[in-house]
């Protein structure tokens, strides 16, 4: 029985291994990131929702709708990571602002004559359909 003194790998070889490694990551790394934010900006519309329900249940219940010192009336706290929530509210409509992680922002506005929140730079606001910023 000969031994082969050489077993293993060429340099060439695990260098074509590591190539091909990058290339995947490459690929994978901005899929990735791409999921991620789509995940944050559900996240965030699921908050406008749930904030519009509890709204309309504040309203049932006081005949006005809820600003930010009412968030506790209202039983509604945003997601973790979402922040900087902002909510202007009159007896007839309510418009509500919140940052996501990454910086972008969403919003949403209810009611009659609602305008859109201070300080949104996103696409223009439809009356009770929440949007992110591209």
């Amino acid at each position: 029985m000969h031994s082969n003194p050489t077993k293993g790998f060429t340099l060439i070889e695990l260098l074509i291994v590591v190539v091909v490694i990058g290339i995947l990551a490459a690929v994978a790394i901005p899929k990735f990131s791409n999921s991620k934010e789509k995940a944050l900006k559900s996240a965030a519309f699921a908050d406008l929702r749930n904030l519009s329900t509890a709204q309309e249940s504040f309203f049932s219940d006081s005949n006005r709708y809820g600003g930010m010192a009412d968030t506790g009336l209202m039983r509604f706290s945003p997601s973790r990571g979402n922040t900087n929530l902002a909510i202007v509210a009159t007896v007839n409509n309510w418009n509500a602002i919140l940052t996501i992680p990454g910086g972008k922002r969403c919003a949403v506005k209810v009611g009659v004559a609602a305008v859109d929140p201070a300080g949104w730079t996103g696409p223009a606001l439809s009356d009770g359909i929440a949007t992110c910023q591209p």
